[in-house]
């Protein structure tokens, strides 16, 4: 691939935009003793109920290092597994009542300390930053 100086300016900036937000993360998560992969499981399960086998491979971790996490999480009563009703052999992970709080608290004081960085964007660059990100983070249009 040939070198591209508005490529090589957008993975800096990407690369150090994690930096910043990976940094904030995880403060908060050990603020409420989590580590960065259990705040990424919460993230995940907020608006789904996955098979442990398809989160384990969505964040690149064996089924044991994932059944250890939810083992965790389970016993602080954040998540809890059922047989998936349509197909009795698989297993679900979801969050529970308990979990769903923790994780609604959690958005807030990411948002809040994202916010001074993020107000300095007008409205229409805010808005315009989402749909620019969109297809690096739906790439197939999900």
């Amino acid at each position: 691939m040939p070198a591209d100086d508005t490529v090589d300016a957008l993975v800096d900036a990407l690369v150090r935009c994690t930096f910043q937000i990976t940094g904030v993360l995880t403060r908060i998560g050990a603020d409420n003793d989590l580590s960065l992969t259990q705040l990424r499981v919460f993230g995940i399960l907020r608006d789904r109920r996955p098979r442990v086998t398809a989160l384990a491979a969505h964040l690149g971790l064996d089924k044991s290092t994932m059944s250890g996490l939810i083992d965790r999480a389970e016993r602080r009563g954040l998540l809890a597994r059922e047989k998936n009703p349509a197909d009795g052999r698989v297993v679900d992970v979801f969050l529970t009542p308990a979990g769903r709080d923790l994780t609604q608290r959690l958005y807030l004081e990411v948002r809040d300390a994202l916010a001074p960085e993020l107000l300095r964007l007008r409205p229409e660059q805010r808005v315009q930053l989402v749909a620019l990100l969109d297809p690096l983070l739906n790439p197939t249009g999900d």
